[in-house]
């Protein structure tokens, strides 16, 4: 007989793991203990040598599907001759332990949520140790019931049974609940379901936040809720049981949709989808999900049809989470509140995603750990940039990127920076030693990090976009990268969005770029493009055709910051093909440009990678000889992308590309760029777990930080480039 000490570390509690645990030891005739504590998972097993094995074996082999085990370290440990295995009361030692993300509601759990003989038949809150809330529930670790927003609802003699059966698979699942002893709505379901047929919004407490909802196809009750929440065009999520029949689905589509992390998916609209046009104006995809708690699976049920499902909040501000908070901020959007006495302790919205890639990282993912390609030596904390927000905590070899938090140029946005960062921080148990930040000095997140007492580096934006991409795929380089955005601050004080760097993740170099032309009144040019039209055009020598200019141009004497940004190229071109000359959300012009080249086929014109106004004469030349513009459009595209592969043939003697930045969030263009750099020998690095934008660039900056900083003994402000 032998004893052994196992220590577990990884995404091991939350998922079932020491129910697991407690089987296999009772299968192989062990005895011994499995507790949780804030570090993880200890187990001591007892029994025969090849028992003991053959239980490790499995231990790895055979864990939960919710799990993910990091390390096991095994001790040799002294034998007590026990008779049995038991499931021993936490401890509270160590606060490293990893919280697995929020899943969605598991098969089981639904067939008894629609079965009229199950005790929890139609009850809004079931979940097992395979499905239910998680991340935006715990308020410390070790994972029990009593550190969770759960703790208030004591277990009914029904539930403690099945929460003390190890044959059950709710044994020690720590969200249990029924309609004697849980959550309960604070609406009655029936009068909810009632208020959406009849047209109205309703406010909807789910998982991380608040959603506002109503009828998809009620054209007019979907224009009521865009003028409340004061998004004018940008589109809303939508939620359905039945995504066939209002988008094309691919296998990959498919299975993305049904997957336990329930993203919303970005697809291409069925013509004639009975959606009301003003869900998603001017864009051919839609953005759906199919419901992923009891209560969404309920609603969707009884409504019988479609629902939008956007986050509760006004645009641009972070999704609302306590009630009372709620009630005060979406009380003249929402007609109707269905809410219910679970807290929740962790804002998380919905996650958005491409099929290649995310596009919002956020419910479902986080707070699961992405990789970093060099450790960090002492704990760290990336700050972001400021639009769609996120931060990230480094610690060893992991970094955890927050939830989406919105534009931090929102006070209330900011605020929850500050707050979901404590409760981050808190959660993995870190104390940072220094942080990473944006180089923009009006950035708030970058006034914020500067203001701490601690060891502080500035990355420059476009490094942190490339290491974002180098990093996922575990390369430190060197390799070349193509990042096209909007803007990002530059070390020559600059702003960029539109280069070719040569660049490892501690150092990089400007091998191309696109030539800075002026950017017309700063921030009032990215929402008018039309005034980067006219800034390109007058730049290539040509007639400007907006009345307004004359009177805008004075603005270049006092506001008119240079700027080579990849995005308000195609702003400029797609204002002057009069697809957008003023938007009403970030990347408006350039989706609807994307849009109207549609799958045309065209030849790119005979163009240097780095002329921006010679590419717009081109533009210019054809529109004026009445070319159609579908094909100008696809001209424009494969003019970017082949000019871009051409310039990284001709830059180094390195083969791997990063595409990286915003802009590569279109479709033609990353395909096309993507396509020509393989057919000339080059290997192609994309996003497919990280966001190609600005939200990950958070993660970018923990990679750079990570490689740089063990080196550095002082203090620094600038990125190397």
């Amino acid at each position: 007989m032998t004893r052994r000490r196992i220590r577990v570390r990884g995404v091991v509690q939350g998922v079932g793991f020491r129910p697991f645990v407690y089987g296999l030891a009772r299968r192989e005739g062990l005895a011994g203990f499995v507790l949780n504590d804030g570090a993880g998972v200890v187990i001591e097993v007892e029994g025969e040598a090849a028992a003991l094995d053959g239980f490790l074996a499995r231990l790895r082999v055979d864990a939960p599907p919710l799990a993910r085990i990091d390390s096991l370290e095994v001790t040799h440990a002294p034998t007590r001759g026990e008779a049995a295995f038991s499931i021993l009361a936490s401890t509270a030692h160590g606060r490293s332990a990893l919280i697995p993300p929020d899943v969605a509601t598991c098969d089981d759990c639904l067939r008894e949520l629609f079965d009229p003989t199950d005790r929890r038949h139609r009850y809004p809150f079931v979940n097992c140790t395979r499905c239910g809330p998680r991340f935006t529930i715990v308020l410390r670790v070790p994972y029990d019931r009593p550190n969770t927003t759960m703790a208030g609802f004591p277990l009914c003699d029904d539930c403690l049974r099945e929460y003390e059966d190890p044959t059950d698979r709710r044994f020690h699942a720590e969200p249990i609940a029924c309609p004697v002893c849980g959550p309960r709505l604070s609406l009655p379901l029936e009068e909810a379901v009632g208020l959406l047929r009849d047209g109205a919004i309703l406010a909807v407490k789910g998982l991380g936040g608040y959603h506002l909802a109503c009828d998809a196809a009620n054209e007019e009750t979907v224009a009521r809720l865009r003028a409340r929440k004061h998004r004018e065009e940008k589109p809303f999520a939508l939620m359905t049981a039945a995504p066939e029949a209002i988008v094309e689905l691919t296998a990959a589509a498919a299975e993305l949709l049904r997957s336990r992390e329930r993203p919303i998916v970005l697809l291409p609209r069925r013509p004639h989808a009975a959606i009301a046009e003003s869900v998603a104006p001017g864009v051919p995809e839609l953005g759906v999900m199919l419901p992923y708690t009891p209560l969404h699976h309920l609603l969707i049920a009884d409504v019988g049809r479609p629902l939008v499902m956007t986050s509760g909040n006004r645009s641009d501000e972070p999704i609302a989470v306590a009630d009372d908070e709620a009630r005060e901020r979406l009380a003249g959007i929402a007609d109707a509140f269905l809410a219910h006495d679970r807290p929740i302790h962790r804002r998380c919205e919905d996650s958005v995603v491409r099929v290649a890639f995310p596009i919002r990282r956020s419910r479902g993912y986080t707070p699961s750990a992405l990789p970093l390609p060099v450790a960090t030596a002492r704990p760290l904390i990336a700050v972001g940039a400021e639009l769609k927000s996120t931060f990230c905590v480094a610690r060893g070899a992991d970094a955890f990127m927050s939830p989406h938090l919105g534009d931090l140029d929102s006070e209330l946005a900011y605020r929850a920076f500050l707050t979901d960062l404590d409760l981050y921080t808190s959660m993995l148990g870190v104390v940072p030693e220094r942080i990473a930040h944006d180089l923009h000095p009006e950035y708030l997140s970058t006034k914020w990090a500067l203001d701490q007492d601690l060891e502080t580096v500035g990355i420059q934006h476009h490094h942190a976009h490339a290491a974002a991409c180098l990093g996922e795929h575990g390369e430190r380089g060197p390799a070349l990268a193509l990042v096209f955005d909007g803007t990002g601050y530059g070390t020559d004080g600059t702003l960029w969005g539109g280069e070719l760097l040569r660049c490892d993740l501690v150092t990089f170099e400007r091998l191309a770029h696109l030539e800075p032309v002026p950017l017309p009144g700063g921030e009032a040019a990215i929402r008018e493009p039309w005034r980067m039209a006219a800034s390109y055009l007058e730049a290539a020598a040509l007639p400007v055709p907006y009345p307004r200019w004359r009177l805008v141009r004075e603005s270049l004497k006092v506001n008119a910051p240079l700027s080579s940004g990849m995005g308000r190229l195609f702003d400029a071109v797609a204002a002057l093909l009069g697809v957008r000359e003023v938007v009403t959300y970030e990347g408006q012009a350039a989706i609807e440009l994307e849009r109207l080249a549609g799958t045309t086929a065209a030849p790119p014109y005979p163009w240097v990678f780095g002329d921006g106004p010679a590419l717009v004469r081109h533009v210019y030349d054809d529109l004026a000889a009445r070319r159609p513009r579908p094909e100008i459009a696809a001209a424009f595209h494969e003019t970017i992308a082949a000019a871009a592969a051409t310039a990284c043939a001709e830059s180094a003697e390195l083969r791997t590309v990063a595409l990286t930045g915003g802009t590569f969030q279109n479709l033609r263009l990353l395909e096309s760029t993507a396509r020509r750099l393989e057919s000339l020998g080059f290997r192609v690095l994309t996003h497919a777990r990280v966001p190609p934008n600005d939200a990950g660039i958070s993660y970018g900056q923990a990679v750079v930080a990570a490689a740089t900083l063990p080196a550095r003994a002082r203090t620094t402000r600038q990125s190397t480039g």
